[in-house]
């Protein structure tokens, strides 16, 4: 049974501000003026509660019962909120359930479980393998191996110091010698590279500076949760956001709970649903943050031909390995075999371990003479070959961990006889070889570990080596299928309508690896593939200092996605670019010599004389660019869902991966074609919620004529409707619009952006863009 959504308290639009110390609760309360003019219904607020000091983001959590001082504590929040009211306009905040900072000295249950150990009333807030390290928590935080380091550590009364890192002294071990003393804590520091295959606490992705909370246990849910369920209580907050519920072990119970708890309050779920994956019907929540729309509305403004034209120029060009950036799906296999391999090896040693036990303890003589490397080895065969994140308890398993997966698993194997390790580890993720408490505990950290491997190996690697077209590498996208068929862009939205009307909806986050309207120059791409390959051959003859092909396709892409930009923008980008793809250099095995030739490069050719070209041809398609920047706005703020719009995307903006596009939000009054639509959009919304809310409807509305396949338009409840330009560069080399005519349902319409202008029984294409490439029209008599 469906349960019911959220209806009435939805917001209709949100605005996202991404809070720090230098954009504390006081900036924010100074911006809602702003913001309430601009026609939203609620600001959408990162993490709150208290971080790391310092932090930039709030989402390596220390102490769930304080709101964070550095952004003004709980007065300030407070005080925020009762502006924000006094405007119209209530709060949304991030609620981060799946992991917290392990910084000792912050973080107060951590500092108690090092200090008592396992029985610590606070060890079971962490995921910790007591029985792997000796019963130790590993701690990798030296810089170098323990007998170099030694002589870094000091004993400090009660505690252990070593440089800034402060740890609590297990009781009756200070006056010991310092290498017994080490040995007799209830952790051991480590040199930090033994995190990749030693670690044995569960952490946020492969980042072991955010260790696992137990959410799923109802005494930890509790005391996580008291404040920001005691803030709706009050009405201080009146809507969540779920951070990465796919790290939790059991995301259909925690949402349950959260449900139940906050009475129903509007919800959202930071879930990242690959290419035709479904949210779990049974979820009671209003619905996603929106990735899956990002992928509808940037796949709605790619040309599909162009985009494979576009790769045939990028594998003559950068010359890719088909497994290492030539092609999408052996690029995603090969990064997954990596990450499960290095980067998570601790996790599949500790899931190893569990299937050995519960083989050893089986009853059943079917699951006994697997040998520990077996079972490893069908663990990794079948986790590189999940498609998507991770399987849930109220979905079906099987189709997720699938009998083809399963059959090219045992494929590996040598020996036919030892390929049944792969039907067993498929039996226990399935919970078809028992049901205790041991099979309950692997079945979820079988769906952890997946849903880390797909995030690393997918956003986190194969996005930074397989890249043709930029603007398809984003979270929730599909680099290997880019483009979006009007058709299906409809279907989709009609689905949501029905489905999830109050869903999130974004196109530019904190986490997105370019903006929005990056994003939208890039695409344009698509529609000229030849003349993009003519300006790179152009480029490269004109002398670039070139490190690689591969790198130099991304840099010139990146560079004409943002326009002229300061140097060291790039310069950060690019370098994590390379880094993120692991090709030459990583984040931990550095190559000092090839970073300082990309540095040399973004400084001589990305932004010197060559890179002119690349920015001429921007200049020179603007039209066009300004066409997919316009479409892609206004199609998000008008289709089913709760737009989101992110701090300054209102007006033009441009920005890359973090940490640029988390910089300290400086809110201001934009006069620009964008604000102003945007603007109209928004205020349209809140002015009309019941024609964009749950009761509202969406019916798409087809064109005739020669250019009728570049005109997207819908209609939502007979009164409002959206039309915009689809592949402009495309129409205008085909001859325009000509004679090209949209049809409109009854009555009276006016341009919302021009009201002097009115339509009634059907608008010329030539007429309806005459001003501008989308129009927005609403009913005068509806």
């Amino acid at each position: 049974m469906t349960p019911e959504r959220p209806g009435p308290a939805a917001p209709t639009a949100t605005y996202r501000l991404q809070l720090q110390p230098e954009f504390p609760f006081r900036a924010a309360q100074t911006a809602v003026p702003h913001l309430a003019s601009l026609g939203v219904s609620h600001l959408h607020l990162s993490p709150v509660l208290e971080a790391v000091p310092g932090s930039a983001h709030g989402y390596d959590v220390v102490d769930h019962g304080r709101v964070r001082d550095e952004l003004g504590g709980e007065a300030g929040l407070r005080s925020l909120a009762r502006t924000a009211r006094d405007h119209g306009l209530g709060l949304v905040v991030d609620v981060v359930p799946n992991h917290m900072a392990m910084s000792p000295r912050h973080n107060r249950p951590l500092w108690e479980v090092l200090r008592e150990g396992p029985a610590s009333p606070s060890a079971r807030w962490f995921d910790i393998d007591w029985e792997a390290q000796g019963g130790q928590l590993l701690l990798p935080v030296l810089g170098r191996r323990l007998g170099e380091e030694l002589g870094e550590l000091k004993v400090d009364g009660d505690l252990l110091r070593y440089h800034d890192h402060v740890f609590p002294l297990r009781e009756g071990t200070r006056t010991l010698p310092l290498p017994r003393l080490l040995d007799a804590q209830w952790y051991r520091p480590v040199w930090w590279r033994l995190a990749r295959t030693e670690l044995n606490y569960r952490r946020f992705f492969s980042i072991s500076e955010l260790i696992g909370v137990r959410v799923e246990d109802p005494e930890v849910f509790r005391a996580t949760h008291a404040t920001l369920l005691r803030l709706l209580d009050e009405g201080v907050i009146e809507g969540l956001r779920v951070d990465h519920p796919d790290g939790l072990a059991d995301p259909d119970a925690y949402l349950r709970r959260l449900h139940e708890a906050t009475s129903g309050r509007w919800t959202v779920v930071e879930k990242i649903l690959a290419a035709g994956e479904r949210l779990p019907a049974a979820w009671p929540v209003a619905g996603t943050t929106g990735y899956d729309a990002l992928r509808h509305v940037d796949g709605l403004f790619t040309d599909p031909a162009g985009a494979g034209a576009l790769l045939g120029h990028y594998r003559r060009f950068a010359g890719p390995q088909g497994d290492r950036g030539g092609h999408w799906a052996s690029t995603v296999r090969r990064a997954a075999h990596e990450v499960v391999t290095h980067e998570l090896a601790a996790e599949v040693d500790r899931l190893t371990r569990e299937a050995s036990r519960l083989c050893a303890a089986s009853p059943d003589p079917d699951l006994r003479d697997h040998a520990p490397w077996a079972l490893r080895t069908a663990l990794r065969e079948l986790l590189v070959r999940l498609e998507v994140y991770r399987p849930y308890a109220s979905g079906d398993a099987a189709a997720v961990i699938t009998q083809e997966a399963a059959a090219e698993a045992r494929a590996v194997f040598t020996v036919p006889e030892e390929a049944h390790a792969v039907t067993v580890v498929r039996d226990l993720a399935l919970g078809r070889a028992g049901d205790g408490p041991g099979h309950a505990g692997f079945r979820a950290r079988f769906a952890q570990t997946a849903s880390a491997l797909r995030a690393k190996s997918v956003e986190d690697t194969a996005f930074y080596r397989y890249v043709p077209l930029l603007s398809a590498n984003e979270v929730g996208g599909d680099p290997g299928t880019p483009a979006v068929p009007v058709e299906d862009f409809h279907t989709y939205c009609a689905r949501l309508q029905r489905d999830w009307p109050a869903t999130g909806t974004v196109l530019s986050t904190h986490d997105t690896k370019r903006s929005a309207d990056v994003r939208a120059a890039v695409s344009v791409l698509t529609q000229c593939p030849e003349r993009w390959a003519d300006v790179l051959a152009e480029v490269t003859r004109a002398g670039s200092g070139v490190p690689d092909p591969h790198l130099a396709w991304a840099a010139w892409q990146t560079l004409f996605g943002l326009g002229q930009a300061a140097e060291e923008r790039l310069q950060g980008a690019l370098l994590k670019h390379v880094r993120e793809a692991g090709l030459r250099t990583t984040w931990t095995e550095q190559d000092p010599g090839y970073e300082e030739a990309v540095a040399a490069f973004v400084a001589e050719g990305v932004c010197g004389a060559p890179g002119r070209l690349v920015l001429d041809l921007r200049d020179t398609l603007a039209p066009h660019i300004r066409a997919n920047v316009l479409g892609a706005a206004l199609v998000q703020l008008t289709m089913p869902g709760v737009p989101d719009v992110y701090q300054g995307a209102e007006g033009e903006y441009r920005a890359l991966v973090d940490p640029d596009n988390r910089r300290p939000f400086a809110p201001r009054a934009v006069a620009s074609e964008k604000a102003e639509l945007t603007g109209a959009a928004l205020r349209l919304r809140r002015r009309r919620p019941d024609v964009f809310g749950a009761s509202g409807t969406y019916a798409p509305l087809a064109a005739r004529g020669p250019g009728a396949a570049h005109c997207v338009a819908f209609v939502r409840s007979g009164a409002a409707l959206t039309a915009v330009t689809r592949l402009s560069l495309r129409l205008a080399e085909a001859g325009g619009w000509r004679d090209t005519c949209l049809t409109l349902p009854p009555g009276l319409w006016t341009d919302v952006l021009a009201p002097e202008r009115r339509f009634e029984g059907h608008a010329h294409a030539a007429d309806l863009f005459a001003r501008r490439p989308v129009a927005l029209l609403e009913r005068a008599d509806g």
